[in-house]
């Protein structure tokens, strides 16, 4: 598999973990105290790293950082929309899309030769 596809799949996989550790506790654990959502979340925070780490570092074999950067950005966006539409029942907005095309601007720049 390409390092550019795997980091991609890495680099997925660790935004799914990290958007639900930095916001699932706001629904799930709503009435807990803060420093046990803070315990929750590190423990899930602890997955995302262990697969954001190994993506970074094989993208960065063919990607530069600030592809790295944008991939990931991209990424993020691509998780958290569906995150705040499905899990957190949130109602959809223009911005995401508004978002989503600054980030196809964005990719552009960095990704062109």
């Amino acid at each position: 598999m390409p390092p550019t596809l795997q980091s991609i799949l890495l680099l997925t996989c660790s935004n799914i973990f990290m958007t639900f550790a930095w916001y699932a506790h706001l629904r799930n654990m709503a009435g807990s105290p803060w420093y046990i959502a803070a315990i929750a979340s590190w423990g899930i925070a602890l997955f995302e790293y262990l697969l954001q780490v190994p993506a970074n570092r094989i993208g960065y074999q063919v990607l530069s950082l600030a592809q790295l950067k944008i991939m990931q950005e991209v990424i993020a966006l691509a998780v958290f929309v569906p995150f705040s539409l499905l899990y957190m029942q949130q109602p959809f907005k223009l911005d995401f899309l508004w978002a989503g095309l600054c980030l196809v601007g964005a990719v552009y720049f960095m990704f062109r030769a």
